[in-house]
């Protein structure tokens, strides 16, 4: 006895900046809610495990990298990062007759022999975030947001060059560099802006000037995609946190989100000697 279904699953994937893609495992296009649904391999999701309460829901994205949807450079860049994803489950007869089983966006992604996998987090995914202000010696805001206030384009915290000698994808050197403090570019982030890696960034480990003039920038990590020799790199000021940098670096300690007076942890498990701790 041969048993038929016209049931299929459809998925919703939009990015920050407004990009939405649809696919669907049915070997037809569908459409619905301004999306079409294309029946290819570039995305398809695992076993669905939801639960009651506030338990996250969880699940798996894989599909294949393609230059007509998720392609590698974009996976790299960050652009897919927090996309909002939705599932249906959908009469392909009719698809009016649709139920949504999953809302929520993709989270972490590996990808590996030009395919990838990424994470499906459940709105519930929120409720695992801490709440409230932590009280720490060091700053809690990202340098240049709404709390800190530094404007990160002025000329003395960001500068622009064009890459030179590069190696493993991580550790670039300049013969020329315009007169920054060294380590001045430690824990701040190096912008890739044109070529085949544009749009991916990385974060500075070591900031190093030599007396013979050279600079070299080494990342803690290698970019996913190699820069070419010529392509424009951003560089911008680093920040430790600490209430002497805000002070000294940026003049903006008015703004520090940390508590430096706080005393530390040894005088809190001191032992107490007349009432007062020794």
């Amino acid at each position: 006895m041969t048993v038929t279904t016209t049931l299929a699953r459809a998925w919703s994937i939009r990015r920050a900046d407004g990009l939405t893609l649809g696919f669907t495992d049915h070997d037809m296009r569908l459409t619905f809610g301004g999306v079409t649904f294309r029946p290819d391999r570039g995305l398809s999701a695992r076993a669905l495990v939801q639960a009651t309460g506030l338990s996250v829901d969880n699940s798996e994205a894989v599909g294949a990298l393609n230059d007509d949807a998720i392609t590698e450079r974009d996976l790299m860049a960050g652009r897919w990062d927090d996309a909002s994803l939705r599932l249906w489950e959908v009469d392909w007869t009719d698809v009016s007759v649709r139920r949504l089983v999953f809302r929520g966006s993709l989270g972490e992604v590996s990808r590996a022999n030009g395919a990838f996998r990424a994470e499906l987090r459940g709105l519930s995914e929120a409720l695992n975030a801490p709440q409230g202000r932590v009280y720490h010696p060091r700053c809690s805001a990202r340098l240049g947001d709404g709390a800190c206030k530094v404007d990160l384009g002025t000329e003395t915290l960001s500068v622009q060059r064009q890459v030179q000698v590069m190696e493993e994808g991580r550790v670039f050197t300049f013969a020329a560099f315009p007169a920054f403090d060294a380590a001045w570019f430690e824990h701040g982030r190096l912008e890739v802006l044109t070529g085949p890696a544009q749009g991916l960034s990385g974060t500075v480990k070591n900031d190093t000037a030599r007396p013979d003039g050279r600079r070299i920038i080494e990342l803690w990590s290698a970019l996913g995609i190699m820069p070419m020799q010529g392509d424009q790199i951003r560089l911008t000021a680093g920040c430790d946190k600490a209430a002497g940098t805000c002070r000294l670096k940026f003049a903006n300690f008015l703004n520090f989100r940390g508590f430096p007076h706080l005393p530390p942890e040894d005088w809190l498990m001191a032992p107490q000697v007349g009432g007062r701790r020794v």
